[in-house]
């Protein structure tokens, strides 16, 4: 081959590549591995499935939930500017107002 064909060839290898980069393929996340990005327990991450706060699983095969890693990864993002901003930050709660144990009058 001649010196512009190879060139020609790994111009056009290259094109292939970063197309491929563009549509890359979405990842999805087994419940071991969603346990090592989010340290939250199985149920919690139910009870915020239902109430809308995380994302949904989905199930491969009838035992085999998975969960869309760009999902899962968009919605830290939004908990971390969140967090940054104080909404989420309800400080510690009023104890005054418990029923069990009063507090002491000092």
């Amino acid at each position: 081959m001649s010196n512009a064909a190879l060139e020609k060839a790994y111009a056009y290898a290259a094109e292939l590549q970063a197309a491929a980069a563009a549509n890359a393929l979405p990842r999805y996340i087994r419940r071991h591995e969603l346990r090592q990005v989010v340290p939250v327990a199985d149920t919690t991450i139910y009870e915020m499935e239902q109430r809308g706060d995380f994302p949904k699983r989905f199930y491969l095969t009838s035992r085999c939930p998975v969960w869309d890693l760009s999902e899962v990864e968009a919605w830290i993002k939004q908990r971390r500017a969140e967090a940054d901003s104080d909404k989420t930050k309800s400080g510690a709660p009023d104890v005054r107002k418990r029923k069990r144990r009063p507090v002491r009058k000092t």
